[in-house]
């Protein structure tokens, strides 16, 4: 009766320390499995750091690309006279530069004026010849020529693009002695001679014309310098290197 006690009594333990082993062994699986999904997610996580950390931002990557050309575009409130007044008034000061040589040489050789009349009120001959064709004993052929040289200069590109406001305001100038002059002109023409001359009549609108445009851009614009002629063309260029 005692040994079969002890039996059972040993029995009794092996079997309490088999579940114990097994609960421990249970523990421990389960802890290996939470360790191996803990370093999977974490494994995982610092994969996707990395990747994101190796794969450049697009600042980093524009930055690796080099330094860009910035284009600079130009204030509009800054700019003076557009490039088609400057051209506009040039070509009217080349025209009655063109003109007042003609009439200079006419006076000079005293040849008739081509395509001009010589009867009525189209007269060049008698206006060109008249005591008024003469100011202060200078020809008023000379006076013009000498007026469109200037105003060929005074209207050029470089005249309008000047950053002096000396320049600007002496052109306003010119352009004013020049339609008084134009005034009198015509005065004695219609007045005193009774005839006009094509040739100076062609002067005269070209005198209108660019006090006008003058006037007009000193209105709109101010005395500022112009804006220059290969501004736009550049700043297309800078924009085509800049995109490639």
């Amino acid at each position: 009766m005692t040994a079969s006690k002890s039996s059972r009594a040993r029995a009794a333990r092996a079997a309490a320390r088999a579940g114990t082993a097994r609960d421990t062994a249970s523990a421990g699986t389960a802890s290996a499995g939470t360790a191996v999904k803990n370093a999977v997610k974490n494994g995982s996580g610092t994969a996707v750091k990395d990747r994101n950390q190796a794969r450049p931002s697009p600042a980093r990557a524009a930055a690796g690309r080099g330094p860009r050309t910035p284009v600079v575009e130009d204030d509009p409130g800054q700019r003076g006279p557009a490039v088609w007044m400057q051209i506009t008034t040039f070509v009217l000061a080349l025209a009655g530069l063109g003109v007042s040589i003609y009439l200079t040489i006419a006076h000079f050789t005293e040849s008739a004026l081509a395509g001009c009349s010589e009867s009525g009120l189209v007269n060049c001959t008698k206006v060109t010849t008249s005591p008024q064709s003469y100011v202060a004993h200078i020809p008023v052929a000379v006076l013009g020529l000498a007026f469109f040289v200037f105003l060929v200069a005074i209207m050029s590109p470089w005249a309008w693009q000047a950053r002096r406001r000396e320049v600007h305001l002496l052109r306003i100038a010119a352009m004013v002695v020049g339609i008084g002059m134009v005034i009198y002109l015509i005065y004695a023409e219609f007045i005193i001679i009774g005839s006009i001359c094509l040739y100076c009549t062609s002067v005269h609108i070209i005198t209108f014309l660019l006090f006008v445009l003058t006037a007009f851009g000193a209105a709109a614009w101010g005395l500022k310098p112009g804006a220059a002629w290969r501004s736009s063309r550049r700043r297309d260029s800078e924009a085509e290197a800049v995109s490639a």
